[in-house]
C-alpha cells in the first residue's frame, strides 16, 4: 500500500522487486538465468536499459519491463464517490496505455546483442490493476499485442517462468548426457589403447619363446 502512494520512483522499485522475487521463485537465477538493468546502444547510440532479460537456451532471450505506474489505480480501489472512481479508472486506464506507447516506442526487440522475439512482455504487479483496466478498455489487450508487447501478471509470468525453468533443467540434462558421452567415449579409447598395448606386448613374448 506504501509503495502504490509513493513517487513513480518507487512504485517502480516495487514492481521490479515484486518481478526479481517471482522469477527466483520460478526457478530462475539471478546473473546466471536473468539479469536486470543492462545497458546497451541501438543503432544510433542511444543507451536502452531494459528492466530484466531473460536468458534462454541457444542464446536466446525475452525481455520484461516492469515500470507501471499504479497510482491512479489506488486512487480508484479507495475512492467512495462513483464518479471518482470512473475518473480514476479511466486515468489508470490512460496510465497503462501511455506505457504500452513508450515502450513500444523504445524498440528494444531491434538491439541487435539481443536475440529476443519480435514481441516483449510488460509486467503488472497486481491482478486487481490488470483486470479493472481490461474491463474498462476491452481492447487494450489486442492493441498491447499489434505493438508486439504482451502483458502479464504474476499468475501468467509465474506459469511462463516455470516453462523456461524447465527448459534449463532439460537444458542441463541434455549437457550432462553429452558430457557422459563425451567422458565414455575417451575412457573408450583409452581402453582399446590398453587392449592394443596388452596384444603387442603378448605377441613381443610369443616371439621371445620361440626365439
Amino acid at each position: 500500500a506504501s509503495a502504490l502512494k509513493g513517487q513513480s520512483k518507487t512504485q517502480g522499485d516495487w514492481g521490479e522487486f515484486q518481478l526479481e522475487t517471482l522469477l527466483e521463485k520460478s526457478g530462475l537465477q539471478k546473473g546466471i538465468h536473468f539479469v536486470t538493468q543492462a545497458t546497451f546502444r541501438d543503432d544510433d547510440g542511444a543507451a536502452k536499459r531494459p528492466d530484466f532479460i531473460i536468458q534462454l537456451p541457444e542464446n536466446k532471450q525475452l525481455i520484461v519491463d516492469a515500470k507501471v505506474s499504479l497510482t491512479a489505480f489506488e486512487r480508484y480501489f479507495n475512492a467512495a464517490d462513483p464518479t471518482e472512481r470512473d475518473q480514476h479508472l479511466k486515468a489508470h486506464v490512460s496510465s497503462l496505455r501511455s506505457h504500452i506507447d513508450n515502450l513500444s516506442r523504445t524498440n528494444y526487440q531491434m538491439l541487435y546483442q539481443i536475440n529476443t522475439p519480435d514481441y516483449l512482455l510488460l509486467f503488472v504487479p497486481l491482478e486487481g490493476a490488470l483486470t479493472a483496466a481490461s474491463q474498462a478498455d476491452p481492447k487494450l489487450f489486442t492493441d498491447a499485442l499489434e505493438r508486439n508487447i504482451v502483458i502479464v501478471t504474476t499468475s501468467s509470468l509465474l506459469a511462463t517462468m516455470r516453462t523456461v525453468a524447465h527448459l534449463w533443467k532439460q537444458e542441463k540434462q541434455t549437457r550432462s548426457v553429452l558430457e557422459i558421452a563425451r567422458h565414455s567415449g575417451l575412457l573408450y579409447d583409452k581402453f582399446v589403447s590398453f587392449v592394443e598395448d596388452l596384444k603387442t606386448i603378448g605377441a613381443r613374448l610369443d616371439n621371445a619363446r620361440l626365439a
